[in-house]
């Protein structure tokens, strides 16, 4: 029947929109109307005007002090000289070498959900395979004066920087400049980068600042679309992504100019950000690089050049995230320094305007009941009393549907070999009923964006990563651990993935046949069938979602069976 295609063509789009929306539609430009970044796969060839520019330097192990690739993360940091970061929410140093920020750990966070097992490792030191550091410093001009490099050893005013005790590093090129850093950073990811410069010489000197950050190995990341890994950033307020499969095989380059703004890279949960003066014009790049077989991506900005003259100095100030993508404290810097957009380091996705309030509510949730599983099915109590006007209407359409059952059986025995003249009879007992055959699948098509945003913010904020629900649920950000194929842990073998089906998505497929169930059946035996399989075919598509998801759709459709229950009673009375 044309009414039941409708139905199955509703359902078919809603599946297609919920695995396909993320690679079907781009994401929005911020804010709206801007025109897009152009890309370059190399730079540009300099004019007569900037000519005489310079670049940031590439990525290179300090030469003074080399660290073989083969040697222990702790042999690379014990190297050279070190000063301790010490903060309530990172641990670890920054070497006199170079003065790069490449020694860091989130001291709040652990590789799984059991405490004692080791915290995450964000950077680490430049001397091989897996190095990733930031680096500070300012380029020379026409001059070629000498300027701190990888190999320049700092004077430190204190052995440990603390949120209370800024570090002041100085260096003097022995040639009329010396060079002042101090290094600031607050109690949570956020260091303060001031670079001071005096010229006690007889010639003015011209220099550029300069951030980069640095990442030698390609890292292991989810590769799906919808989420994003790899170098990012706001730049003229148009958020910048590149993927490092991207930025390795097509682009190698990208150079954009842009007011303040924003650069870096971003994991899954982890985000390092550079972060110039938000009034600075700079020219930005993100790169990659084969260096005897290891994969080099870089992040950098360089800013306006800077003329210092005999006798006197200049200054210039930057910031540097290195931590945990929490929406509340990246938010809270935006507002504070005025970096554009900061929110945008978390992968909120095209349902952007739903995933980010969503994310909001259910953490206030969470703040009252301590479980953010708890905080899902009351989440989906709101949702559903959000949509119950729409939802109600629906359900009664169905109601009156399966009530006309009968009198459609009746039609198909009379009318069963004239399809034309059957489905004119059908429109016409719809019409004189007032009954809307497709009606039944609106909550269905409502629920995509809402299932879709909440996907999102299971997916990729990071509070949700290692919350507990209860029993075996120990990560809602992940699948249910368990399967039915080694029944539930009974026997000792591991399925292939394929067949990891665990009890909530069990739970869910079981909700979901029990409320097609109530729904009228299609009158064609052939799609009864198909809609026999849904529920199957939703289990084993679900399974392999974080389990908070799943437990919501099962809670969903709990709360459907019961609504739309008690509207068929009250029709069958009516």
């Amino acid at each position: 029947m044309n009414e039941q295609k409708n139905i199955i063509l509703a359902i078919a789009l809603s599946v297609a929109i919920l695995l396909g929306w993320q690679f079907l539609m781009p994401k929005p430009a911020v804010p709206p109307g801007q025109a897009p970044i152009s890309q370059t796969a190399n730079p540009p060839a300099p004019d007569k005007q900037n000519s005489a520019v310079p670049k940031v330097p590439d990525q290179q192990a300090p030469a003074a002090a080399p660290v073989p690739a083969t040697e222990t993360r702790a042999a690379a940091i014990a190297a050279a000289p070190r000063v301790k970061i010490v903060t309530p929410s990172l641990s670890g140093s920054f070497s006199l070498l170079g003065a790069r920020i490449d020694d860091l750990d989130l001291v709040h966070f652990h590789e799984t959900p059991d405490p004692g097992s080791r915290e995450i490792t964000l950077l680490s030191p430049g001397a091989g395979l897996g190095a990733y550091y930031a680096e500070f410093g300012f380029v020379a001009g026409e001059a070629k004066d000498d300027v701190p490099g990888p190999d320049s050893l700092w004077t430190a005013s204190s052995q440990t920087l603390t949120p209370d005790n800024p570090v002041i590093l100085t260096w003097d090129n022995g040639k009329g400049l010396k060079f002042t850093r101090t290094y600031a950073v607050d109690a949570n990811y956020m260091f303060d980068v001031t670079q001071k410069v005096e010229n006690t010489g007889s010639a003015a000197v011209t220099l550029y600042p300069y951030a980069l950050i640095s990442r030698w190995g390609t890292p292991k990341t989810q590769d799906i679309y919808i989420l994003h890994e790899g170098a990012l950033g706001v730049l003229d307020g148009t958020l910048k992504e590149m993927k490092y499969k991207k930025l390795r095989e097509d682009e190698h380059q990208i150079e954009e100019k842009s007011t303040g703004g924003w650069i870096g890279f971003t994991d899954k949960y982890w985000l390092t950000a550079l972060i110039p003066d938000q009034n600075m014009s700079i020219s930005t790049r993100m790169n990659w690089r084969a260096v005897d077989g290891v994969d080099r991506y870089q992040t950098d900005w360089l800013g306006a050049a800077l003329t210092v003259a005999p006798g006197s100095a200049t200054e210039t100030s930057s910031h540097f995230f290195a931590g945990a993508k929490e929406l509340s404290k990246l938010d809270a810097y935006g507002e504070k320094l005025g970096i554009p957009r900061f929110d945008l380091a978390i992968d909120f996705g095209w349902f952007y305007f739903l995933t980010k309030p969503f994310f909001y509510f259910l953490r206030y949730i969470h703040s009252q009941v301590s479980n953010f599983g708890i905080a899902i099915l009351i989440f989906t109590v709101v949702i559903k009393g959000a949509f119950f006007p729409i939802a109600n209407k629906s359900y009664k359409a169905m109601a009156k549907m399966k009530k006309l059952q009968p009198e459609v059986k009746k039609l198909q025995e009379r009318f069963g070999e004239d399809r034309a003249r059957l489905n004119q009879e059908m429109m016409a007992l719809y019409k004189r009923e007032k009954a809307n055959p497709v009606s039944g699948c609106l909550p269905i098509v409502i629920q995509i964006p809402v299932f879709f945003a909440l996907y999102k913010v299971l997916y990729v904020t990071i509070e949700m990563r290692q919350a507990p629900f209860f029993g075996w649920i120990k990560d809602l950000s992940v699948p249910d651990p368990t399967t039915l194929f080694n029944l539930f842990g009974a026997i000792p073998w591991d399925p292939p993935q394929m067949l990891h089906i665990g009890v909530w998505p069990l739970i869910m497929g079981v909700t979901m046949f029990l409320q097609q169930k109530l729904n009228p059946a299609p009158a064609d035996p052939i799609q009864a069938k198909m809609f026999t399989f849904l529920p199957i075919i939703f289990t084993f598509m679900l399974a392999n979602f974080p389990a908070g998801l799943v437990i919501y759709w099962a809670w969903s459709n709990s709360l459907s069976i019961l609504q739309q229950w008690l509207i068929m009673k009250r029709q069958a009375k009516a």
